[in-house]
């Protein structure tokens, strides 16, 4: 079982450091937990599935993450999900960082996880 380390900074928004094949499940997974999958997740998966072009696109864009699209609406309505997404390459192994809006609980991403066979540690920065 491998392990992952679900981080929590000081403003409360959670991190995952996974595979990107794994990531695809992840989020689906939580959409299934929360009961909707609601569109920054669609378009996080977009971004996934397509890890290679957006990949390059950071990397002559010089960004570090990609924000998927929000609208207003969402925040106001608790419909976001994720704040920003980090594609990169490990020994030419794909890798995401997923970043989650801080009101996404730390409970339904260890879920998720756990459902996904990881070994799950919470780490706090504060």
């Amino acid at each position: 079982m491998s392990k992952v380390v679900v981080e929590v900074d000081m403003a409360k928004y959670k991190s995952v450091d996974i595979p990107a094949q794994d990531a695809i499940k992840l989020l689906e997974k939580i959409a299934e937990i929360m009961g909707k999958m609601t569109p920054d997740m669609q378009e996080t998966i977009r971004y996934i599935r397509n890890f290679d072009e957006f990949y390059e696109y950071m990397r002559k864009k010089f960004k570090d993450y990609i924000a998927p699209p929000h609208r207003p609406d969402d925040y106001i309505k608790g419909n976001a999900v994720i704040d920003k997404v980090k594609l990169y390459k490990r020994d030419e192994e794909k890798h995401v960082v997923i970043i989650f809006d801080r009101r996404v609980s730390v409970e339904a991403i260890v879920e998720a996880l756990k459902g996904l066979g990881y070994d799950v540690e919470i780490k706090k920065a504060f």
